[in-house]
């Protein structure tokens, strides 16, 4: 491999995507190490050396210079190592070792050739195969290619870990049985079928905005998955069409939500001149019109926020009216709700979704009795 070629294409990597220079290097010293062994069927220690100015290549074949046992005892020498038993005692005995010429070189040989070499230290020789260049090049491909693809993994991991509980516009891209594949620039998210607004059809193709319910950083890259159905997607739309809600001018207390079928949203302000619920109606209900086209027509009620735990639960179980609300236990969050007949089934909704829509609404525990179990437990409303 011509080694400028090679410096050349470290140098651009490193320019174009940001990979230090010294993780290629060190990536293929490993790797080529290993091509070497694979290639050569070396069974020996390999040292692997990239002239960094030059590109150049060279593989150095290694031994550790150790004592010969035969002339230890000829010099009536032998190493001794300190061992431990367990019961912490100390004791010196001759030192052990299984002596492979392919990896060791005795004192007095390696002498020969370095005369102040010494036990422990290695000695060296170049082994470079004249056409080593073809499977150093292979190798530098596989590694240039393999580090790309972590680096390129590594930004999106980046781009996309903060993203959790956000709101993103993306393509549909792909579908199976189970999901669809939103294409979202650099990489794809998850939608499960199972997230998607009961009813709803989706096309190949067209835009769809989605809420980003979970982000997993993996080896392969992010794994985002997706929601339309998930209720922080009703508060990001809101935040998106209702200019005073992303200014904070209006601030949303609450979200509640069984998709396809209703959502509740408690909103409040700060500024006593500013109506939260009429501003996020819009002029003939321009805002929430689209924000219930973007949820295939589900019904959104539009709570007020109050201070007051029983008036924000009378305000939550609308369109109900001529509730009375007794906070039973503040600490536990109980709340009894005491109702005429006229209003009893619009206070349950159907199937018990009003009521249960509510109750997440407000934190509450809501216990809804009709007048005449109220004074059963002793407790008289007067009409």
């Amino acid at each position: 491999m011509d080694g400028e070629a090679f410096k050349k294409a470290v140098d651009n990597l490193y320019e174009e995507k940001g990979i230090d220079k010294e993780i290629i290097y060190s990536a293929m010293e490993l790797a080529l190490t290993s091509a070497y062994k694979k290639n050569y069927h070396s069974l020996s220690n390999v040292r692997v050396d990239i002239n960094k100015e030059t590109g150049d290549i060279k593989i150095f074949s290694f031994k550790t210079v150790v004592y010969d046992k035969e002339w230890e005892k000829e010099k009536g020498k032998v190493e001794t190592e300190i061992i431990t038993d367990e019961e912490g005692n100390e004791e010196e005995v001759p030192k052990e070792y299984v002596y492979d010429d392919r990896i060791h070189i005795t004192l007095k040989d390696a002498q020969k050739i370095v005369p102040n070499i010494k036990i422990g230290e290695t000695i060296e020789k170049e082994v470079t195969p004249k056409d080593f260049g073809r499977v150093a090049a292979a190798t530098a491909k596989q590694v240039v290619i393999q580090k790309i693809r972590e680096a390129e993994r590594e930004i999106i991991n980046n781009e996309f870990e903060d993203k959790k509980d956000e709101m993103l516009v993306g393509t549909v891209a792909m579908e199976d049985v189970r999901n669809y594949y939103i294409d979202l620039g650099r990489t794809q998210g998850i939608l499960p079928k199972s997230e998607i607004i009961p009813g709803e059809t989706i096309k190949m193709g067209s835009s769809i905005k989605v809420y980003v319910s979970k982000v997993e950083n993996n080896s392969k890259g992010p794994l985002i998955l997706l929601s339309r159905s998930h209720y922080g997607f009703v508060k990001r739309l809101f935040e998106l069409e209702i200019p005073e809600i992303n200014e904070g001018i209006i601030l949303i207390y609450s979200v509640a939500r069984d998709a396809g079928n209703r959502t509740k949203i408690a909103v409040y302000s700060e500024n006593p001149n500013v109506d939260p619920v009429g501003a996020c109606i819009g002029e003939r209900g321009s805002r929430i019109n689209r924000i219930i086209d973007e949820l295939n027509g589900e019904k959104i009620d539009i709570v007020p926020y109050d201070n007051d735990d029983a008036r924000f639960i009378e305000n939550a179980l609308s369109p109900a009216k001529n509730l009375h609300i007794f906070v039973t236990d503040e600490k536990k969050k109980h709340a009894l709700v005491v109702v005429d007949n006229d209003n009893l089934s619009l206070a349950i909704g159907k199937k018990g979704l009003n009521v249960r829509l509510a109750a997440r609404l407000t934190h509450y525990t809501l216990d809804i009795k009709t007048y005449a179990e109220a004074e059963e437990m002793g407790i008289s409303i007067s009409e």
